[in-house]
């Protein structure tokens, strides 16, 4: 009985470990493109910003790129969590 029960719990976990590296490509593909959609629109809101008050675009431009790091930085800490969910 505990060796059938043992077997069933086999399959499931190997059938989770597929489902699980599944999601962590879909979760990485998601990240990418999420991440690149917000540094655009950021760059673009920024880009209208300057052309509405040129003697702002030092101060417009240092928090775009400030906004722009800190997104890269969430998107790669996410894709790196996504990585050792595939290879661990």
């Amino acid at each position: 009985m505990v060796l059938a029960i043992l077997g069933v719990l086999l399959q499931v976990a190997d059938g989770a470990a597929q489902l699980s590296e599944f999601g962590a490509a879909i979760g990485a593909s998601f990240t990418a493109i999420g991440a690149g959609y917000g540094i655009s629109r950021i760059g673009a809101s920024a880009m209208e910003a300057i052309a509405r008050q040129p003697e702002a675009s030092g101060d417009i431009r240092s928090n775009m790129i400030v906004s722009a790091a800190l997104i890269e930085g969430v998107s790669f800490f996410a894709v790196i969590v996504c990585a050792l969910v595939l290879f661990v």
